[in-house]
Protein backbone atom coordinates (compact mmCIF):
# COMPACT_ATOMS: atom_id res chain seq x y z
CA UNK A 1 0.00 0.00 0.00
CA UNK A 2 1.31 2.83 -1.15
CA UNK A 3 1.93 5.98 1.78
CA UNK A 4 2.88 9.75 2.14
CA UNK A 5 2.71 12.60 4.14
CA UNK A 6 0.73 15.00 3.36
CA UNK A 7 1.77 18.55 2.74
CA UNK A 8 -0.60 19.80 5.75
CA UNK A 9 2.04 18.04 7.86
CA UNK A 10 4.62 20.49 6.81
CA UNK A 11 2.39 23.57 7.05
CA UNK A 12 1.20 22.63 10.22
CA UNK A 13 4.56 22.25 11.91
CA UNK A 14 5.82 25.13 9.99
CA UNK A 15 3.29 27.45 11.43
CA UNK A 16 3.13 26.05 15.15
CA UNK A 17 6.61 27.48 15.55
CA UNK A 18 5.96 30.99 14.46
CA UNK A 19 2.48 30.74 16.51
CA UNK A 20 3.53 28.36 19.65
CA UNK A 21 0.74 29.66 21.99
CA UNK A 22 -2.22 27.57 23.31
CA UNK A 23 -4.87 29.85 22.00
CA UNK A 24 -3.65 29.61 18.29
CA UNK A 25 -3.18 25.84 18.99
CA UNK A 26 -6.64 25.62 20.10
CA UNK A 27 -8.05 27.38 16.79
CA UNK A 28 -5.84 25.37 14.62
CA UNK A 29 -6.89 22.20 16.40
CA UNK A 30 -8.22 20.59 12.85
CA UNK A 31 -5.24 21.11 11.06
CA UNK A 32 -3.28 19.54 14.37
CA UNK A 33 -5.18 16.34 14.02
CA UNK A 34 -5.22 16.26 9.86
CA UNK A 35 -1.42 16.65 9.96
CA UNK A 36 -0.29 15.60 12.76
CA UNK A 37 -2.02 12.79 14.65
CA UNK A 38 -3.96 11.19 11.43
CA UNK A 39 -0.73 11.18 9.60
CA UNK A 40 1.02 9.81 12.38
CA UNK A 41 -1.26 7.33 13.00
CA UNK A 42 -1.52 6.05 8.83
CA UNK A 43 2.30 5.89 8.89
CA UNK A 44 2.22 3.60 11.63
CA UNK A 45 -0.30 1.71 10.62
CA UNK A 46 1.65 1.18 7.54
CA UNK A 47 4.99 0.78 8.99
CA UNK A 48 3.81 -1.72 11.34
CA UNK A 49 3.70 -5.16 9.53
CA UNK A 50 6.63 -4.34 7.42
CA UNK A 51 8.97 -3.49 10.69
CA UNK A 52 7.53 -6.56 12.53
CA UNK A 53 8.81 -8.60 9.10
CA UNK A 54 12.25 -7.01 10.08
CA UNK A 55 12.25 -7.44 13.77
CA UNK A 56 9.02 -9.42 15.29
CA UNK A 57 8.83 -8.39 18.32
CA UNK A 58 8.24 -4.64 17.61
CA UNK A 59 5.78 -2.53 18.81
CA UNK A 60 3.56 -0.28 16.78
CA UNK A 61 1.15 1.23 18.58
CA UNK A 62 -1.18 4.35 16.34
CA UNK A 63 -1.96 6.35 18.93
CA UNK A 64 -1.08 9.41 21.04
CA UNK A 65 1.46 8.02 23.71
CA UNK A 66 1.89 5.26 21.61
CA UNK A 67 4.30 5.21 18.71
CA UNK A 68 3.11 8.59 18.04
CA UNK A 69 4.71 11.24 20.32
CA UNK A 70 2.72 13.89 22.43
CA UNK A 71 3.02 17.56 20.49
CA UNK A 72 2.69 19.10 24.39
CA UNK A 73 6.61 19.84 25.49
CA UNK A 74 7.85 19.18 29.15
CA UNK A 75 8.18 22.68 30.55
CA UNK A 76 8.91 21.79 34.14
CA UNK A 77 12.85 21.80 33.81
CA UNK A 78 13.13 24.44 31.08
CA UNK A 79 13.94 27.72 30.16
CA UNK A 80 11.89 27.30 27.09
CA UNK A 81 8.60 27.48 28.13
CA UNK A 82 6.10 27.18 24.81
CA UNK A 83 3.86 24.62 25.17
CA UNK A 84 4.16 23.24 21.97
CA UNK A 85 6.83 20.80 19.52
CA UNK A 86 7.57 21.55 16.16
CA UNK A 87 8.36 18.44 14.96
CA UNK A 88 6.70 14.66 14.90
CA UNK A 89 8.05 12.07 16.67
CA UNK A 90 7.12 8.01 15.65
CA UNK A 91 8.90 5.67 17.54
CA UNK A 92 8.81 1.72 17.19
CA UNK A 93 10.09 0.09 20.82
CA UNK A 94 10.70 -3.43 21.86
CA UNK A 95 10.08 -4.58 25.16
CA UNK A 96 6.62 -3.75 27.35
CA UNK A 97 7.87 -0.07 28.40
CA UNK A 98 7.53 2.58 25.93
CA UNK A 99 10.93 4.74 26.02
CA UNK A 100 13.79 5.62 24.18
CA UNK A 101 15.93 3.49 26.12
CA UNK A 102 15.00 0.51 24.22
CA UNK A 103 16.17 -0.33 20.39
CA UNK A 104 13.54 0.51 18.42
CA UNK A 105 13.01 2.48 14.66
CA UNK A 106 12.41 6.19 14.81
CA UNK A 107 11.44 8.82 12.51
CA UNK A 108 11.62 12.51 13.77
CA UNK A 109 9.42 14.83 11.04
CA UNK A 110 10.41 18.72 10.69
CA UNK A 111 8.61 20.89 8.82
CA UNK A 112 11.68 20.71 5.59
CA UNK A 113 13.50 17.40 7.01
CA UNK A 114 13.33 13.88 8.48
CA UNK A 115 15.55 11.84 10.85
CA UNK A 116 15.27 8.25 10.34
CA UNK A 117 17.09 5.18 11.32
CA UNK A 118 17.04 2.94 14.30
CA UNK A 119 19.38 1.81 17.73
CA UNK A 120 19.04 3.51 20.87
CA UNK A 121 19.24 6.77 21.74
CA UNK A 122 19.44 6.33 25.56
CA UNK A 123 21.38 3.55 27.60
CA UNK A 124 20.01 3.24 31.71
CA UNK A 125 21.79 2.59 33.81
CA UNK A 126 21.63 -0.72 34.33
CA UNK A 127 21.49 -1.45 30.23
CA UNK A 128 24.90 1.08 29.69
CA UNK A 129 27.01 -1.44 32.05
CA UNK A 130 25.94 -4.56 29.79
CA UNK A 131 26.75 -2.56 26.57
CA UNK A 132 30.55 -1.83 27.93
CA UNK A 133 31.15 -5.58 28.63
CA UNK A 134 29.59 -6.16 25.35
CA UNK A 135 31.88 -3.97 23.87
CA UNK A 136 35.10 -4.98 25.17
CA UNK A 137 33.65 -8.90 25.01
CA UNK A 138 36.16 -10.04 22.16
CA UNK A 139 32.89 -12.16 20.80
CA UNK A 140 29.96 -9.36 21.43
CA UNK A 141 32.54 -7.01 20.42
CA UNK A 142 33.85 -8.30 17.08
CA UNK A 143 29.98 -9.16 16.53
CA UNK A 144 29.82 -5.16 16.73
CA UNK A 145 32.10 -3.77 14.34
CA UNK A 146 30.80 -6.20 11.89
CA UNK A 147 27.24 -5.00 12.66
CA UNK A 148 28.33 -1.46 12.23
CA UNK A 149 30.55 -2.08 8.67
CA UNK A 150 27.54 -3.98 7.49
CA UNK A 151 25.70 -0.33 8.42
CA UNK A 152 28.10 1.75 6.82
CA UNK A 153 28.24 0.07 3.61
CA UNK A 154 24.58 -0.08 3.21
CA UNK A 155 24.31 3.42 2.79
CA UNK A 156 25.38 7.12 4.01
CA UNK A 157 23.94 6.53 7.67
CA UNK A 158 25.16 8.29 10.40
CA UNK A 159 25.99 6.37 13.72
CA UNK A 160 25.93 8.87 16.84
CA UNK A 161 25.57 8.13 20.44
CA UNK A 162 28.83 8.96 21.33
CA UNK A 163 28.36 11.83 24.15
CA UNK A 164 31.18 11.35 26.24
CA UNK A 165 34.96 12.80 26.07
CA UNK A 166 36.82 9.97 28.21
CA UNK A 167 36.51 5.89 28.46
CA UNK A 168 34.81 5.28 31.41
CA UNK A 169 36.76 4.34 34.85
CA UNK A 170 37.37 1.07 35.05
CA UNK A 171 38.20 0.00 31.22
CA UNK A 172 40.97 0.58 29.18
CA UNK A 173 41.29 3.87 27.28
CA UNK A 174 43.88 2.05 24.69
CA UNK A 175 41.08 -0.96 24.05
CA UNK A 176 40.95 -1.41 20.15
CA UNK A 177 37.39 -0.27 20.93
CA UNK A 178 37.15 2.35 22.95
CA UNK A 179 35.37 4.46 20.52
CA UNK A 180 32.66 3.07 21.33
CA UNK A 181 33.22 2.99 25.13
CA UNK A 182 32.78 7.20 24.51
CA UNK A 183 28.77 5.89 23.50
CA UNK A 184 25.77 6.50 26.15
CA UNK A 185 23.52 5.30 23.15
CA UNK A 186 24.06 3.69 19.97
CA UNK A 187 22.22 4.05 16.68
CA UNK A 188 22.39 4.98 12.72
CA UNK A 189 20.13 6.81 10.31
CA UNK A 190 20.24 9.67 8.03
CA UNK A 191 18.81 12.76 6.93
CA UNK A 192 16.58 14.10 3.97
CA UNK A 193 14.44 16.28 2.71
CA UNK A 194 10.44 16.51 3.92
CA UNK A 195 9.77 16.00 0.48
CA UNK A 196 10.79 12.97 0.23
CA UNK A 197 7.92 11.65 2.78
CA UNK A 198 4.89 13.35 0.29
CA UNK A 199 6.39 10.35 -2.32
CA UNK A 200 3.90 7.75 -3.08
CA UNK A 201 6.73 5.38 -2.08
CA UNK A 202 7.96 6.81 1.23
CA UNK A 203 6.62 3.77 3.15
CA UNK A 204 9.10 1.67 0.62
CA UNK A 205 11.90 3.75 1.04
CA UNK A 206 11.52 3.91 5.00
CA UNK A 207 11.46 0.64 5.32
CA UNK A 208 15.02 0.46 3.09
CA UNK A 209 16.33 2.57 5.69
CA UNK A 210 15.55 1.02 8.68
CA UNK A 211 16.20 -2.34 7.62
CA UNK A 212 19.52 -1.19 6.80
CA UNK A 213 20.21 0.24 9.73
CA UNK A 214 18.67 -2.22 11.57
CA UNK A 215 21.89 -4.54 12.16
CA UNK A 216 22.99 -2.27 14.74
CA UNK A 217 19.33 -2.60 16.83
CA UNK A 218 19.50 -5.88 16.47
CA UNK A 219 23.44 -6.55 17.87
CA UNK A 220 21.61 -4.15 21.06
CA UNK A 221 18.87 -6.46 21.33
CA UNK A 222 20.65 -9.58 21.18
CA UNK A 223 23.78 -8.72 22.97
CA UNK A 224 22.75 -5.84 25.67
CA UNK A 225 18.77 -6.09 25.99
CA UNK A 226 18.65 -9.90 25.95
CA UNK A 227 22.22 -10.80 26.70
Amino acid sequence: MAFSFPAETAAFLTDIAKNNERDWFEANRDRYEAGYVEAGRAFVDEMGPRLREISPGVNAVPKINGSISRINRDTRFSKDKTPYKDHLDLWFWHGDKRGWDQPGFYLRVTADKLYLGSGMHVLNKELIVKYRDAVVDERSGKALEAAIAKVEKAGPYNVGGASRKTVPRGYDADHKRAAYLLHEGLYAGLELPFAAATKPAFADVAEGHFRATWPIGRWLLDEVVDG
